[in-house]
């Protein structure tokens, strides 16, 4: 106990060299400043980890089953009941992709075409991210499409409009020589009904039509790409995924939503600890600020060493004193730091005053995300502490080797 008392009374008291008392306050400062700077860039991360994990999750299931064997598999019955009926499943829908050319008026894109059936907007959520018009596929009267925005944009698509039809053209499976181009095409014609604003990944390549029409123009009237599932509550992805590939067999591929995007997240994961590393290497540049006012401190310090090594302190309660200093000048900064982070962290949550773009574009979000992690924060305090430890080992061992000098 009686090192912190002395540490703290030597942390507070006004040393005879002012330049001691500059450098201390700049170590704290500093020690500070790259704590709240941790947090800060952590929680603005793990904002963007969850932004991103949400919007891919809005598109893709936690489950999807493809084949092994091919592009399509043939959607039987049998197939479709034995994995809706698997423990766990709490829905499934049925998709179709085909590369696409698009024409609207006097424009023209490539695209893909993404054909679901009705159970698509309860297994996903691409329906919350329409921006204008509504998600309808058919009715009886006709067919529908919902359009991403930036293929929009070369379109110059209007919704509300709803009269000028979208041409649909797939190229025909099997036809290896034709008279006229035209008959290398399957088309049909849909009317525009709304446009999804998700992610430019999707924004720009995906048109959702109903999964009946792709069949049809792709003249594979069991046809289907794979099947996507959502899970019951509490269910966990990977053990239903190992169900299911033992259930189905070698001809199929079962993947989670994040080894669909796996390249994705581990690129995530690799820029939020090469930030913190950064970071961390800033502080352990900063900390030489405690080593020298430590340094300084010994020095002025020798006499009362001195003392109390005369009065019976060894070695191990000298070094204890310097290096409970130099702790505390880093948990004060810590403290400090973490704090006005963690504030300005909160007020960004609830009042988004920082701005992604200010001249009001197309992000999803308008204001930076912001998520705190109490393993962050956690983190970040005992990064600060072992750094400011590490510092202080040198002068706190250089004062416990001071040999006994009482005048």
């Amino acid at each position: 106990m009686f090192a912190i008392r002395i540490a703290q009374r030597y942390l507070f008291s006004k040393k005879s060299t002012n330049a001691i008392n500059i450098i201390s306050a700049i170590s704290m400062v500093g020690m500070g400043v790259g704590a709240f700077a941790l947090i800060v860039v952590l929680s603005v991360f793990n904002g963007f980890e969850g932004l991103v994990t949400d919007l891919y999750s809005a598109f893709y299931p936690q489950l999807t089953v493809t084949s092994k064997l091919g592009k399509t598999f043939e959607d039987t019955p049998e197939l479709f009941t034995k994995v809706l009926r698997t423990k766990g499943v709490a829905g499934i829908t049925k998709t179709l992709e085909e590369n696409a050319y698009l024409e609207y008026n006097d424009k023209a894109t490539l695209a893909v075409i993404k054909g679901v059936d009705s159970n698509y907007t309860h297994v996903n959520r691409v329906q919350d991210f329409l921006y204008q018009g509504e998600f309808i596929l058919e009715d009886a009267r006709a067919n529908y499409a919902v359009i991403g925005a930036n293929l929009n944009l070369a379109l110059n698509i209007e919704p509300e409009r709803g009269i000028e039809l979208l041409g649909i053209k797939v190229p025909r499976k099997g036809v290896k020589s034709v008279l006229l181009p035209e008959d290398a095409f399957s088309s049909t014609t849909v009317l525009p009904a709304g446009i999804f604003m998700l992610q430019q990944e999707f924004d720009s390549k995906y048109v959702f039509v109903s999964l009946g029409l792709v069949q049809e123009l792709l003249g594979e009237e069991n046809a289907v790409s794979a099947y996507e599932i959502k899970l019951q509550p509490g269910t966990n992805e990977e053990s239903m995924r190992e169900q299911l590939k033992a259930s189905l067999g070698n001809d199929f591929v079962v993947r989670t939503r994040l080894e669909m995007n796996e390249v994705l997240f581990r690129v995530i994961k690799m820029e939020r600890w090469a930030v913190f590393a950064i970071l961390t290497f800033i502080m352990l540049i900063i900390s030489f600020n405690i080593i020298g006012s430590l340094s300084m401190l010994v020095m002025e310090k020798h006499k009362d060493i001195s003392i109390l090594k005369a009065m019976g302190a060894n070695e191990s309660n000298i070094r204890n004193i310097f290096l409970l200093e130099g702790i505390l000048t880093g948990c004060i900064g810590a403290f400090s730091g973490l704090g006005l982070g963690l504030l300005l962290c909160l007020l960004q949550q609830h009042f988004g005053f920082i701005k992604l773009n200010d001249g009001g574009g197309s992000f999803v979000v308008d204001a930076y995300p912001v998520s705190i992690r109490i393993s962050d924060v956690v983190l970040t305090f005992f990064t600060v502490v072992i750094i400011s430890s590490l510092a202080s080992l040198y002068p706190a061992r250089k004062a416990g080797a001071q040999s006994l000098k009482v005048n």
